[in-house]
């Protein structure tokens, strides 16, 4: 992913709300299934870390993403964005 098309989803990433929160048991199973059906229908998602997870927010999206095959856009102080086209029906388009 380039650093423009990071940019881009970036922007379009600002006007999500966290759809799902890891909490204190972390990267579970139930966790990583419910993230890939979330990005399977949206592409593009913000997760939340809770205060009392004790990992390190770029730890897990990194988990999460190698998971979920997905790729990370950002992880800001306890939010993690993340995206992965649609194979079947893209709704984001990235820039070249």
């Amino acid at each position: 992913m380039t650093s423009k098309q990071r940019s881009y989803l970036k922007g379009l990433a600002m006007n999500i709300d966290p759809i799902i929160n890891v909490g204190k048991g972390s990267v579970t199973p139930e966790i990583i299934k419910a993230i890939d059906e979330a990005i399977e229908k949206r592409e593009l998602i913000k997760l939340g870390v809770l205060k009392n997870c004790m990992d390190d927010p770029h730890e897990i999206a990194e988990t999460i993403a190698g998971r979920t095959k997905s790729e990370v856009v950002q992880v800001i102080g306890k939010k993690i964005i993340l995206f992965r086209p649609n194979k079947k029906d893209p709704k984001i388009l990235l820039p070249k």
